[in-house]
């Protein structure tokens, strides 16, 4: 698989992995070795960041479409995750009620289906 793809599933921001892994391509063993015993490079990167979008959002407890509201369009560390968490701006207090209000109705939702 494309190296953008094998990142995107180990949760890593591409950019920051080493130039052999952006550069090769990853067979499904591979991938699978990577996740089962992750090397260094890989368990640092999923500490400290830099973080693609979606791990951004789920860090914050927001959508993918909220970041992009509150103006993070770029891979951030987790030192700067828990910057914006410690300073927790009204957009991401928006956003985070926003999210609670769809997770509300999603349950709603799945609940209503449940009783037919």
């Amino acid at each position: 698989m494309k190296p953008a793809t094998a990142a995107k599933k180990l949760g890593v921001y591409l950019e920051a992995t080493p130039a052999e892994f952006q550069e090769g391509v990853v067979s499904r063993d591979e991938l699978n070795a990577l996740q089962a015993e992750p090397p260094e490079w890989l368990r640092d990167l999923r500490r400290n960041g830099p973080h693609p979008r979606p791990v951004i959002a789920a860090k914050l407890g927001i959508s993918i479409s909220g970041l992009a509201r509150g103006g993070i369009t770029d891979a951030l560390t987790t030192e700067q995750i828990d910057a914006v968490k410690t300073e927790n701006p009204d957009w991401l207090k928006r956003e985070r009620e926003t999210q609670a209000e769809v997770r509300k109705e999603e349950a709603r939702v799945k609940a209503s289906q449940n009783e037919k």
